[in-house]
């Protein structure tokens, strides 16, 4: 590599235009090439960010030997091939969550980290946020004490995107793999990363996409089709870890509930935390209990900014300047976490993993 890192992004939808923006404010990178199996899209979106060259195969683009670093905006059931064959073409990689669809296929990203000696991090945002980096300082300082329960809910009443989202095949199930892998990521990080015991989860498929609903909108991906879904609608998960501790997570795309929720918590021995909707610290002092409230720019998480860091991140790890904050193995984790919820709601009993 030069002094310039040359970036090629595969897959130029809605979520790669946060890694785009996010390069294009880091002086240290040259976007180089977008690559999209839609033709006309990603002309359009290399000709707006003055991208020089463009692909309609992902092969193409890595046979470009211009290129040093790759962000994968893909579906889902693409992200482990093209991982791999990035990685065996010499490039970094920067994976967006979930790492792939299966364990079997998270391992078999590893052993391509491990013979490429190439960088992997996966995309858990989450972790780059303000909220959660000045959280974690005081977790790691003691101050919460030993964390022993979490609690996480992302509930949508309205907001199946349809489209690859709502295809199995393509996305590898509905709001666990696509909203939950953001928040058991984040509570199990905070946690101390402690290693799963045994998971119980349940999968509900009640409600569709409810295109009939009208006078409220909601995002919808570009390939939205009504008549397709074969995704949960809500997942639920209670998972025991070797500590004792514990995380419960529930998630939906659709649901009959008053309004959206966004919650992330956290109980330790000597104080509690809220994440999400807005950062707070619980603590107790002189027989008194104590609501503290952090005094930073947003109290909420900061898709900007907590982009804008990941691909900082991203970049220094590239260099050897740091480690990646998400290494390949925390994606394999995370993953057999996902994979175990959807296993134990399929059986109908409590997994070992």
């Amino acid at each position: 590599m030069g002094d310039k890192l040359k970036i090629g992004v595969i897959g130029v939808g809605s979520i790669s235009e946060h890694h785009i923006k996010s390069y294009l404010n880091n002086k240290e990178v040259v976007l180089h090439a977008f690559c999209d199996s839609n033709e006309a899209r990603v002309k359009q979106k290399a000709e707006k960010h003055g991208v020089p060259n463009t692909y309609t195969d992902y092969r193409d683009l890595l046979a470009d030997p211009e290129i040093d670093a790759v962000s994968i905006c893909t579906w889902n059931n693409s992200h482990a091939p093209i991982s791999i064959a990035a990685l065996d073409a010499g490039k970094h990689v920067l994976v967006e969550k979930p790492l792939c669809k299966t364990v079997e296929e998270a391992y078999q990203v590893q052993e391509a980290v491990k013979r490429s000696g190439k960088v992997l991090q996966v995309g858990f945002v989450r972790r780059f946020g303000t909220n959660t980096e000045v959280l974690k300082t005081f977790l790691d300082n003691g101050d919460l004490g030993e964390i022993y329960y979490a609690k996480a809910t992302c509930i949508r009443r309205l907001g199946n995107p349809g489209g690859w989202f709502s295809d199995v095949e393509r996305s590898g199930g509905g709001p666990l793999i696509d909203l939950g892998v953001h928040f058991i990521d984040l509570c199990w990080y905070l946690m101390g990363k402690p290693k799963v015991k045994t998971i119980s989860g349940s999968t509900f498929k009640r409600l569709g996409n409810r295109s009939n609903v009208r006078n409220l909108n909601f995002y919808k991906a570009s390939d939205y089709n009504a008549e397709h879904n074969d995704v949960e609608d809500l997942a639920s998960a209670f998972i025991r870890f070797e500590n004792g501790a514990t995380l419960t997570v529930d998630v939906s795309f659709t649901l009959h509930a008053k309004k959206d929720e966004v919650s992330v918590k956290l109980y330790g021995d000597k104080g509690g935390a809220e994440v999400e909707p807005e950062f707070s610290i619980v603590s107790e002092k002189h027989n008194t209990i104590l609501n503290i409230t952090p005094q930073i720019n947003q109290v909420g998480f900061d898709f900007a900014r907590g982009f804008q860091e990941e691909i900082n991140g991203f970049v220094s790890a590239c260099f050897g300047r740091t480690e990646t904050r998400s290494p390949v193995e925390d994606g394999i984790e995370v993953m057999k976490m996902l994979c175990g919820i959807y296993e134990s709601a399929r059986l109908g009993r409590e997994v070992e993993l």
